[in-house]
């Protein structure tokens, strides 16, 4: 049996196992890496889920790549002329989950007196719902199985409240072209995603009400959006699709371009990265305090342990042989304050994954609660944690070799 190890067990699992001093410093350092484990942990999962949970939004509005005309930029009305064949190759692509068209339209939503500005998106029977059905508050998107007598609208939160309007009220909502265009619109869903600078926009109707403002036919779209099976390979899948979208700008003698979400969206998604030096803010400051009170823990058990030291040394142990037990008693200690740490923290993310009981408020944070999202990073920062706590116990251990036998053994 490895000798270092046997002798550090038994200090590590001896019933009497210290005195009044060295038993408080190892509780202490076992808690400070415990904590500072549930710190990570915590923090680590809120970052990872606020990120993606607000990423996940702004991709909802509009997909993570977009594909649109460059003198849309100038006049707003311009179009891509796009066929049911060009999407079915965009989506047979490496990378593309979901290719669809939409056509969209600004607009005055109009209640008695009150106005309120609104881009109103018209989307195709092939188009993916499921974001904003998963952000409905009441009502429903109507599919053309649906039987509804005239033109249907779905609008956020807050724009109902601005209205005062609610699911069955039908609105009036203006298009300023050449000529003013009205629709009597009903309400059918209203929808509420916390992120305000889309909600305050976003409006959602059939895409056949919107072509038909424009005047156009059912080949023609404002544009494209797309989304992926991996985001961290978008800028490949837009690769994968560019050499489609220049045959069918070639063949409609259009100027059309690709742009991702994040170049849609730069203020936010740079702010998004911001967080993730939270992170390594945080991580430092946590193993500086982790490492702290171990290293303040292994100098008061080894004066506390000088005797043993002293005896060791005198039957013929090596000064590296006596480091390594107490650097396999303070692996011991770090081990079980991860385990413990690790444990306490994935049960606090649970109850607030599951319960909500920390709250938020949307207008500031984007959503109603603390966002919890477990990641596999949390494995090799666990690891890390515990080489770099093990390694900050390299330099303490160094006095081992300062202690004299023939005064240890004596020294009480």
């Amino acid at each position: 049996m490895n000798f270092e190890l046997f002798i550090a067990k038994r200090l590590y699992l001896s019933r009497k196992g210290g005195k009044k001093i060295s038993r408080p410093a190892v509780t202490i350092a076992q808690w400070g890496v415990t904590i500072g484990l549930i710190v990570m942990m915590i923090s680590l999962a809120i970052v990872v889920g606020f990120k993606n949970e607000v990423r996940d939004k702004i991709i909802g509005f509009g997909g993570e790549i977009q594909i649109n005309n460059y003198e849309t930029a100038i006049n707003g009305d311009s179009y891509i002329s796009i066929t049911d064949n060009d999407v079915a190759e965009i989506n047979s692509c490496e990378g593309v989950l979901h290719a669809q068209r939409y056509v969209q339209k600004p607009g005055l939503l109009a209640v008695g007196d009150e106005y309120e500005g609104v881009l109103v998106k018209g989307i195709d029977k092939d188009y993916d719902t499921s974001f904003f059905e998963q952000h409905l508050v009441g009502g429903n998107i109507p599919n053309e199985n649906d039987s509804i007598n005239g033109y249907w609208i779905v609008i956020s939160n807050i724009m109902a409240k601005k209205l005062n309007c609610t699911i069955g009220d039908k609105i009036n909502v203006y298009f300023i072209q050449e000529s003013i265009k009205a629709r009597r619109m009903l309400i059918t869903g209203i929808y509420e995603t916390h992120l305000q600078e889309m909600d305050n926009i976003f409006a959602i109707t059939d895409i056949k009400t919107t072509r038909r403002l424009n005047g156009w036919n059912a080949g023609q779209a404002t544009g494209v959006e797309i989304f992926v099976t991996e985001y961290e390979k978008v800028e490949e899948t837009r690769n994968n699709i560019a050499t489609i979208v220049s045959k069918i700008a070639e063949r409609n003698q259009q100027s059309l371009y690709i742009q991702t979400t994040e170049e849609l969206n730069p203020a936010l998604f740079a702010w998004l990265g911001v967080l993730n030096q939270t992170v390594w803010v945080i991580l430092v400051l946590v193993l500086g305090i982790a490492g702290f009170t171990m290293t303040s823990g292994l100098l008061i058990i080894i004066l506390e342990k000088s005797s043993l030291i002293g005896i060791l040394k005198a039957v013929g142990a090596h000064n590296i042989s006596i480091r390594k037990v107490f650097l396999y008693y303070s692996c011991f200690v770090i081990g079980k304050g991860m385990l413990l740490g690790n444990i306490i923290a994935i049960l606090l993310c649970l109850l607030q994954e599951y319960t909500g009981i920390i709250a938020l408020d949307p207008e500031m944070y984007y959503m109603n609660k603390v966002p919890i999202e477990f990641s596999w990073i949390m494995i090799p920062m666990n690891i890390f944690m515990f080489i770099i706590s093990v390694a900050m116990l390299l330099v303490p251990s160094m006095l081992i070799s300062k202690i004299e036998p023939s005064k240890a053994i004596k020294f009480e």
